[in-house]
């Protein structure tokens, strides 16, 4: 049985084909089963992420079963293989076992350490259990990539720091404030990455939203997802004095919140502490304000420079975690050596002790009754024999194992010793 690995990513292919590679989530049992029925393919696993489409497959010993997962791609996605081949990456054995530990880990993600690839990867593998395809070899490698990586989770800080621009902000407010439990935000403008920021501080803590936008019925839709009250756009101002962290992202071409204005806030306050985040293109606050004693503000660049900043330490942290993927690739290939030949081990064991006592059973039909020391010494004497005769073929299955030549010398040692 072979372990390979066919797919492609973000660092192989563009987008526009990723997306035409793409398998719909509610389509996949249908085509787990369609993989199943190509020729040799006995076990396989479909991930299919924004940034990655792959196979993982068992496979029969022989036979074209790389190019019939390649072929699969290819005509399940209706994509030309000659077009698709070059863009695609094929991985068998131990290198297959290392690249399924490695995008556990989230090695091989476009952001090193992020977490949702392990539960894309928990999710395919579900499908494919449900699908009864995943049972055996597979199931191993799987379910071991899982443990390698909580493994790589908590024995390295890979994932510690925050790595997007929104959830920057929010470690970044958490300097400012510590807990963010019961903090109050106000958000003005309904920009993609001010609700995101938003939805990382209310998980953090913070209780009381508020939102104020031009358009009132994106308010509305932004004031459902955070369970927020509604500001008059006109007249937000006159709300910051009560405000913890303030989220602009208007798209006005002016500054909306100016020095003077928010020194008298901060007065308002009693120099309570504000933080501010400007992630507005044009920025709609203006830069002096971060001269005021107890304003933090922070415009999209410095937040992108600590997103930078804490990727080149996740990058540094990787060398931790791709020790322990090599570490544990090699502790489940020496487990999948072992597991394949010792079905054969344990019939040429059985074969030979067969023999064994069949010459002892005859040998009594000559000899008589024997004495204790007489049995023990024929049964000392023959296990001897018996385990000299044994210890080379065995020895050889166990250094051979997982090789190419090691399964054509198993197939011998059946054909020789007439196993079962």
């Amino acid at each position: 049985m072979r372990f390979l690995v066919t797919g492609l990513n973000h660092k192989t292919a563009p987008v526009e084909v990723r997306e035409r590679l793409a398998f719909d989530q509610n389509a996949l049992g249908a085509a787990l089963r369609d993989l199943r029925r190509r020729p040799g393919v006995l076990e396989a696993m479909i991930l299919s992420t924004c940034n990655r489409v792959e196979v993982a497959a068992a496979v029969e010993e022989g036979g074209e079963a790389a190019e019939a997962l390649e072929n699969y791609l290819a005509e399940a996605r209706s994509v030309d293989l000659d077009s698709l081949e070059p863009l695609l990456y094929r991985y068998e054995g131990r290198e297959a076992i290392r690249h399924i530990f490695r995008v556990a880990a989230s090695l091989d993600s476009m952001v090193v350490g992020e977490p949702q690839i392990l539960g894309q990867l928990k999710a395919a593998y579900a499908a494919a259990k449900a699908e009864g395809a995943v049972c055996g070899v597979l199931d191993t490698v799987l379910t071991r990539a899982f443990s390698v990586a909580k493994r790589v989770r908590s024995e390295t800080e890979i994932g510690q720091s925050a790595v997007s621009v929104s959830y920057a902000a929010v470690e970044l407010a958490r300097e400012i404030f510590g807990s963010l439990a019961g903090r109050r935000v106000l958000i003005v403008g309904a920009g993609k990455m001010s609700e995101l920021a938003a939805r990382h501080l209310r998980r953090a803590g913070a209780a009381d939203i508020m939102v104020a936008n031009r358009t009132r019925e994106r308010a509305e839709t932004m004031a459902r997802l955070f369970e927020a009250r509604i500001v008059d756009y006109e007249s937000f101002q006159a709300a910051l004095p009560e405000v913890d962290i303030v989220i602009t992202s208007s798209g006005a071409p002016h500054y909306i919140l100016r020095k003077d204005e928010m020194r008298r806030v901060i007065e308002a306050r009693r120099n309570r502490p504000m933080f501010l985040i400007d992630i507005a293109v044009p920025r709609n606050v203006e830069p002096a304000v971060n001269e005021l004693d107890n304003i933090y503000l922070y415009d999209i660049d410095d937040l992108a420079r600590v997103v930078e900043s804490n990727l080149r330490a996740r990058r540094e942290v990787a060398h931790e975690a791709e020790a322990i993927v090599a570490e544990e690739v090699e502790r489940l290939v020496e487990r999948l050596k072992a597991r394949e030949v010792a079905p054969v081990i344990a019939s040429l064991q059985g074969q030979l002790e067969q023999v064994r006592r069949g010459e002892l059973e005859r040998l009594r039909g000559r000899f008589g009754e024997l004495t204790p020391q007489q049995e023990e010494a024929l049964e000392t004497l023959t296990r001897g024999i018996v385990n000299k005769i044994a210890h080379g073929p065995i020895a050889e299955l166990r250094k051979t194992a997982g090789y190419p030549h090691g399964i054509h010398l198993a197939d011998m040692i059946r054909r020789v010793f007439r196993l079962q």
